[in-house]
């Protein structure tokens, strides 16, 4: 079973994040980044759990510049046997699909997993995009996933419930909270990961058909109200007048 994981870096959920050059970029200063977590603790977990019941080959790939090394190496340490950074400015969801799907394509993976979404853009847009252009089935939001020979039977979040779908390889799924657990690389997973191909492959020609013009950060959280407990009358107000939510 040969399988491909996209991992994407993020910022640390505790970073304070901020804007520069009229907010239309990020200010890495003191940036602390991370794999994302829906891309490890999910989707390569997942990979490599397979890979260990099955046999086969897990290889990571990632559209970014060199600095993006560590975080493919920690991957590695978990227990990908490969990697690959295209080396690319990652500059929308459909420019890292196209660049993903134009390497996957020479591979014939019998899956390509990933999260179901990075947790600084909150987009779920790669994930289809990717199936879109390797003409292939598309699994998002899974929260299960079982092998009995090139079938895959999946359980997926749906609103007010769970879906089962069974799908035949190759395919490309999104995974959710629940497909695996986190592991954490080992002294022994660190020192191997060393020595583990890492492939730089350069970025094919791809248009952007969208670009982000700028970003604003959320209007800051007001002072907290404290409200006597015996004054209704008042506490109503402010949650009709500035809370809006009556």
């Amino acid at each position: 079973m040969k399988i491909l994981v996209c991992i994407s870096k993020t910022p640390d959920t505790t970073t304070k994040i901020a804007f520069t050059d009229g907010g239309t970029q990020l200010d890495t200063n003191n940036v602390q980044y991370i794999m994302n977590p829906y891309d490890e603790w999910y989707a390569l977990v997942r990979a490599l759990e397979l890979k260990e019941a099955n046999g086969g080959s897990v290889t990571i790939i990632n559209v970014g510049p060199a600095e993006n090394d560590q975080v493919i190496r920690k991957g590695l340490a978990i227990g990908a046997d490969g990697a690959v950074r295209i080396d690319a400015n990652p500059k929308s969801a459909l420019y890292v699909a196209k660049q993903i799907a134009a390497y996957a394509k020479k591979e014939a993976y019998d899956m390509v997993l990933l999260g179901k979404e990075s947790i600084d853009y909150n987009g779920s847009e790669v994930g289809a995009m990717l199936a879109e252009l390797l003409d292939q089935p598309f699994i998002s939001y899974a929260s299960k996933l079982e092998m009995n020979g090139s079938t895959a039977s999946i359980s997926r979040d749906i609103e007010g419930g769970t879906e089962l779908v069974e799908v035949d390889t190759p395919f490309v799924l999104s995974a959710s909270k629940g497909l695996a657990e986190q592991r954490i690389p080992n002294m022994r997973g660190i020192m191997m990961a060393k020595r583990k191909p890492l492939k730089v492959e350069d970025a094919i020609p791809a248009d952007d058909l969208s670009v982000t013009v700028s970003f604003d950060l959320p209007p800051a959280k007001s002072a907290v109200k404290l409200v006597d407990p015996e004054d209704m009358t008042e506490l109503v107000r402010l949650l009709h007048e500035e809370a809006k939510v009556i």
